[in-house]
């Protein structure tokens, strides 16, 4: 190859270096381009429906008119009202015994038991042999027991039941001086509140107990 012929094939060769230079390195960047995935969305997550808001429990109010709450503890047995008082008849009453009967847990129930005396033959007569002066118009448990009170007693200024008349701090047995007459029995009565609390018969005789906080 002579030297003219040399020189006209080195433009060709350097174009063609040149051409195949950037065919290599275009397909060199083609093959760095990274494919990146197509975003796909997210499934969906059910959701269940909301239910109604849990509603909160009612709290017991009180009594419309201030009247007192319902009973909390058992009550005594209320006396039966047919009975009478047969002989001997009670004597006068010259004591009234006034207690607390039982501890609830808003109130009390207060009892009050008149004693007749002093009359030692009485008392023996009608079971009392242990020599007693003053006792109860009957023992505990005898059917004649209420029919004897009463008749000892009289019946309350108040309410006009046989039994005796509550007070309570120097007022009448109302709500409103913590104080309620027994809805059955009259010997009984319910006490809301500290003070002091008495029982009276017919006759003035009273008898009192200091219910303490």
């Amino acid at each position: 190859m002579s030297g003219v012929d040399r020189m006209r094939l080195k433009p060709a060769l350097l174009a063609f270096v040149v051409a195949a230079s950037g065919v290599a390195a275009c397909h060199t960047v083609r093959e760095e381009q990274v494919t990146l995935p197509s975003a796909t969305p997210a499934p969906l997550i059910p959701i269940a429906p909301i239910g109604a808001a849990p509603q909160p429990t009612p709290r017991p109010t009180a009594n419309p008119g201030g009247s007192p709450p319902p009973d909390e503890e058992p009550l005594p047995a209320t006396p039966g009202g047919g009975g009478s008082c047969s002989d001997p008849q009670p004597p006068d009453v010259s004591r009234m015994d006034v207690k607390i009967h039982i501890r609830g847990a808003n109130r009390l129930v207060l009892d009050a038991t008149p004693l007749v005396g002093p009359d030692e033959a009485y008392c023996k007569q009608i079971g009392f042999t242990d020599g007693r002066r003053f006792c109860p118009t009957r023992p505990e448990g005898n059917p004649e027991r209420f029919a004897c009170d009463a008749a000892a007693v009289g019946n309350a200024a108040d309410t006009g039941r046989a039994g005796p008349t509550w007070r309570a701090n120097g007022g009448p047995c109302v709500f409103t001086n913590g104080c309620e007459n027994h809805p059955d029995n009259q010997f009984l009565a319910f006490a809301y509140a500290p003070g002091s609390y008495q029982a009276c018969a017919a006759s003035g005789v009273c008898g009192t107990v200091a219910v303490t906080p």
